[in-house]
């Protein structure tokens, strides 16, 4: 489908970390339809082959490694501009939620892999592509957050507290990186897939009855809203964060 879409090329191109499936794949996807050019990142290098073959080899590439290791970002930024010779668009996706209950026990190890990658990879990532187009040239950033970073978010505190931190960093990008580069956030609620699996499984129909959407979130939907992000509808945006959560949000107090 996103190869069919995409028949004219914008010129622009975009890195999203996380890319190879999930709400990644579908920004990736989103973004290729719009006439872009388009560099997945992720771990799993047969993921990334397959996701790149699916958007169109003539419209994407990859760069496989681990979003918190420096010599990777650094590595997927170069290629990016070896390949495609500018970076429009940042997205940052890539994200990790290892653990499942209360923060009373949580390792610190552990956490601080959470906020490695979840966190100081966005920064990372936004740091490079500054550095290597966008401050002289312009673009926007989109960073994946989460409703979990807006209250409390019980059993996955860690990621919680790691995705309140990326909407922070999202308003500490936006002022500095201003006025040539526009940074903003998507809060998705719970999106089907793999990741968030075991918020949903076997149980879909009830978790879904919360929702006045009354569904679960799918990546096309966080797609759309980081497309939107990164267009010039958006042009007078930056440094807010876009709550996408099928109406979850106006249920908080409702008995």
């Amino acid at each position: 489908m996103a190869q069919d879409a995409a028949q004219q090329d914008s010129g622009e191109v975009a890195i999203v970390t996380g890319g190879s499936r999930g709400i990644g794949y579908g920004v990736a996807e989103a973004l290729v339809a719009r006439g872009h050019r388009v560099c997945i990142t992720g771990r799993n290098e047969d993921a990334l082959k397959e996701a790149v073959a699916s958007l169109g080899p003539h419209r994407a590439m990859y760069a496989a490694g681990k979003a918190h290791d420096d010599e990777h970002r650094r590595t997927a930024v170069e290629q990016v501009m070896e390949a495609y010779g500018r970076i429009d668009h940042l997205v940052n996706n890539a994200g990790t939620n290892p653990v499942f209950g209360p923060i009373a026990e949580l390792d610190l190890g552990v956490a601080r892999k959470v906020f490695e990658t979840n966190v100081i990879s966005a920064l990372g990532f936004a740091q490079s592509t500054f550095a290597a187009w966008q401050r002289d040239n312009g673009g926007t950033i989109v960073n994946i957050a989460s409703i979990a970073g807006m209250s409390a978010s019980p059993f996955i505190g860690a990621y919680g507290i790691s995705k309140a931190a990326m909407i922070n960093l999202t308003q500490q990008l936006a002022h500095e990186f201003a006025p040539t580069v526009r940074v903003n956030a998507v809060a998705p609620a719970v999106v089907k897939t793999k990741f968030a699996a075991a918020l949903y499984e076997g149980r879909e129909q009830e978790a879904a009855a919360r929702y006045p959407m009354n569904r679960l979130g799918v990546p096309e939907d966080i797609g759309g809203a980081a497309a939107f992000l990164t267009s010039p509808e958006s042009a007078w945006i930056t440094g807010q964060t876009l709550v996408v959560d099928g109406g979850l949000a106006l249920n908080a107090g409702v008995e």
